[in-house]
């Protein structure tokens, strides 16, 4: 009887993982709504909401990620420049 009880758990679990990736898409499409409606200055309360959160666990890991982040701050920046070489070539003045 225990392998059955513990089997019937397992299903259950099984089952709401299998729930939640198959509804992923719809959460994110909900989260994109609700990130969307806030304001910017709604958005950086939140964003410092997070950072002071998480404050410490950053401190605590930043040398296991520093090249990482360094690779996509520098990514940012590239796709930031065309950005506004684009935005420039839309108003009509070359770069």
């Amino acid at each position: 009887m225990a392998e059955s009880s513990e089997f019937k758990k397992d299903a259950w679990r099984e089952g709401n993982l299998s729930r939640v990736r198959d509804g992923w898409d719809e959460i994110e499409a909900e989260e994109t709504r609700l990130l969307r409606r806030m304001t910017v200055p709604e958005s950086l309360r939140h964003l410092l909401t997070l950072q002071r959160a998480f404050e410490s666990q950053l401190q605590h890991t930043e040398s296991l990620f520093r090249a990482e982040r360094l690779a996509y701050l520098e990514k940012l920046q590239k796709q930031l420049s065309m950005l506004a070489k684009w935005m420039k070539e839309q108003r009509g003045k070359p770069v």
